[in-house]
């Protein structure tokens, strides 16, 4: 029922999901109010719905001028290109919002996570900094990037376009 992100493997890459990973507290997250510019959305896979993950933008507690990107992919579909593809259409919900920064991390320890947040043109900022870990218990070093939403937004459609 709660699919990947029960899954300690997942839970260790976040900051905020805590493990082990309970029934209430996916219950909990679902009842949380959203505001309309931080949304949240469940991956799925449109050929048969299955759940692959989730993705979207939230407050940055660190940068009030911007949103920061969070996703989730379950194992079992890691390196399908899943994460990419919906992180993209975050970014894209988020530039039609009018966010026009967006920060992200990923632990030092997941590098796979780095690969998908430059594969969409996000930069380093040449910081590495712990950051805590719910799902650990623990802050390990984690590398910040950030993305210019208004110039990304602008390529990302010439890109579309020219293809």
């Amino acid at each position: 029922m709660l699919g990947g992100i029960a899954d300690e493997s997942v839970v260790r890459n976040l900051a905020k999901a805590p493990w082990p990973y309970r029934e209430s507290d996916a219950r909990e997250f679902a009842a949380r109010l959203t505001e309309p510019l931080f949304p949240r959305f469940l991956i799925t896979r449109a050929r048969d719905a299955a759940l692959l993950g989730g993705a979207g933008v939230h407050r940055d507690e660190n940068d009030p001028h911007a949103v920061e990107l969070g996703y989730w992919i379950a194992p079992q579909h890691w390196g399908c290109g899943y994460a990419t593809e919906a992180a993209r259409a975050v970014l894209e919900v988020a530039c039609m919002l009018g966010h026009t920064r967006v920060n992200a991390s990923h632990f030092l320890d997941n590098p796979a996570s780095g690969r998908v947040l430059e594969k969409l043109g996000f930069e380093p900022t040449g910081t590495i900094a712990p950051r805590h870990s719910c799902g650990r218990g623990e802050a390990p070093m984690a590398r910040e990037y950030a993305l210019d939403l208004c110039a990304w937004g602008v390529g990302e459609r010439s890109r579309r376009e020219a293809a």
